[in-house]
């Protein structure tokens, strides 16, 4: 059994530079990677622009010129995130995905983050994942994904129950700030109740039979790169990419149609929508998986059931993880909340 992800020999090096960007004074570090990922450009012409979506990491894309044409992009791990996310992980995913033409390149790790290539397109709202004919593309794309297969036909196995289960022992019983652990005690169930309901997601969740897959795990829309004049998307940031349950990943896809900053479960996406949404994925994952590309209703009506049931874990992997992010992260985001 392969829980691992396995790197193609083909797969180009990823160099480690020995470099550690300062969040509060990013430039020098910046200016260091960049000396040695891009020698030609001089220092005083190179621009950097800051990216503010992300709650985990930060993350400034370097450029010369008046358009954003050659760009390297700089992610500076968030603090302790290391807790939450397994690095040496995300390298390989990041290699696996560009080796199947899935993901951008790769350019080098630092000490406290990663280099790699901009995808040029945009990062999407909750508003456009559900329009024709973009939730078609994210739908096929992910089948893309979830078709690569494992090394040597080894059966993987879902780390979501392990990980779940470290991140269960991470979360905190008290948080410094006096208002906020009173929202943590009144607001937050019991570390007894959560661990029975953990118990029961795993009971009710492992028999249902869902593939297990290489999964990205993580695709809320900013994630999602549409690209209008190529008439495709991309999916960005593989921190939590690996072997996990196919139903997974779209429940959890499903749930972040919600939107993260004003949540709004009214846009949850109803039964008409997800079957027509369903019906694309199983074509395309049957077309790459060479199963042909018929589908019948019980297929979709098997996958419609098995993932609005593994959205309950998505909620619960992202509570724990949130109330991790309480305790440890700097951002200023309401994790708690």
């Amino acid at each position: 059994m392969a829980n691992y992800i396995h790197v193609p020999d083909e797969a180009p090096a990823v160099p480690k530079i020995d470099v550690t960007v300062d969040e509060r004074d990013y430039r020098s570090g910046a200016l260091k990677l960049i000396k040695e990922l891009r020698p030609s450009w001089k220092p005083s012409e190179v621009k950097v622009k800051f990216f503010t979506d992300g709650i985990t990491n930060k993350l400034l894309g370097c450029y010369v010129g008046a358009v954003m044409q050659d760009v390297v992009l700089v992610r500076i791990y968030g603090n302790k995130t290391e807790l939450l996310v397994d690095r040496e992980n995300e390298v390989k995913s990041f290699r696996v995905l560009h080796a199947h033409r899935c993901a951008p390149r790769l350019y080098c790790t630092f000490n406290n983050g990663l280099c790699y290539e901009f995808l040029q397109g945009t990062a999407l709202e909750p508003e456009h994942i559900r329009s024709q004919p973009v939730f078609r593309l994210i739908a096929r794309q992910l089948a893309k994904y979830h078709a690569i297969h494992a090394h040597n036909g080894w059966v993987p196995q879902s780390d979501l129950w392990l990980k779940m289960g470290k991140y269960f022992a991470l979360i905190p019983k008290y948080l410094k700030d006096p208002e906020q652990n009173t929202r943590l005690s009144t607001e937050v169930p019991s570390p007894q109740c959560l661990r029975e309901e953990l118990v029961w997601l795993q009971q009710s969740l492992s028999v249902l039979g869902s593939p297990v897959v290489l999964c990205h795990n993580d695709l809320l829309c900013k994630n999602i790169i549409y690209n209008q004049g190529a008439g495709n998307v991309k999916f960005i940031d593989y921190e939590y990419a690996g072997y996990n349950y196919q139903a997974y990943d779209i429940g959890n896809h499903f749930n972040e149609f919600a939107g993260l900053n004003e949540v709004d479960y009214s846009h949850y996406p109803d039964r008409a929508f997800q079957l027509q949404w369903l019906s694309s994925y199983l074509e395309a994952y049957k077309e790459h998986k060479g199963q042909g590309s018929e589908v019948t209703d019980g297929e979709v009506e098997v996958l419609y059931v098995q993932v609005n049931r593994f959205a309950l874990a998505s909620h619960f992997f992202w509570g724990l993880w949130a109330l991790i992010q309480a305790k440890f992260s700097t951002i200023d985001f309401d994790f708690l909340g």
